[in-house]
């Protein structure tokens, strides 16, 4: 395997370090496992500016600020259902700021949200319906005495309309029984 070309700040300082206290250049490249140009530059950049972190460099520059960001991410939390496109009008409306659906879709991943499948909670059938109705009606009149003594176990969740299979939520890795992640 070719020795690394970049380094991490800390390995930048721990080099810096060595080389100000006597190790050879060779060593210090050795020891950090990185090519010898990197360790030369590191020093020159180094003895030149009195830094060893590495210059900014010119990229193409964001299309949304950070506050922007988060208007995107709470839009998706708030409503789960909504598409990039949705999102998307909602910024360009609320700040002016004109983007494509796809950066909405690259600040969401950026958060680690994904859309994904909703859980899908159980339909309620007309015969379900009058079970519940019924056995609603017998037990109207109990006391707490009574209630105090039932140990409910079902907290399934229903749905009264079939989902359509196309619909996407927002969520994270572990949210998938998140409240909004769960298509009634």
């Amino acid at each position: 395997m070719p020795p690394r070309r970049k380094l991490s700040d800390l390995d930048r300082g721990r080099a810096i370090g060595w080389l100000q206290d006597g190790v050879a250049a060779r060593q210090v490249t050795q020891r950090i496992a990185v090519a010898p140009s990197v360790i030369i530059r590191l020093k020159q950049r180094f003895q030149a500016t009195g830094r060893v972190r590495e210059r900014q460099r010119s990229g193409r520059p964001r299309v949304t600020t950070q506050r922007e960001d988060r208007f995107i991410q709470r839009q998706a939390m708030q409503q789960r259902l909504a598409t990039a496109n949705n999102i998307r009008q909602r910024l360009q409306a609320t700040t002016n700021t004109v983007v494509s659906g796809q950066t909405i879709l690259n600040r969401l991943h950026n958060f680690g949200l994904r859309a994904r499948r909703p859980v899908r909670g159980t339909t309620l059938t007309a015969n379900h319906r009058a079970a519940r109705r019924a056995w609603c009606t017998q037990h109207v009149r109990w006391q707490r005495q009574q209630w105090a003594q039932v140990l409910f176990t079902d907290d399934s969740r229903f749905c009264l309309e079939p989902a359509d299979g196309r619909i996407r939520v927002w969520r994270r890795r572990g949210e998938r029984f998140a409240e909004g992640a769960v298509l009634e």
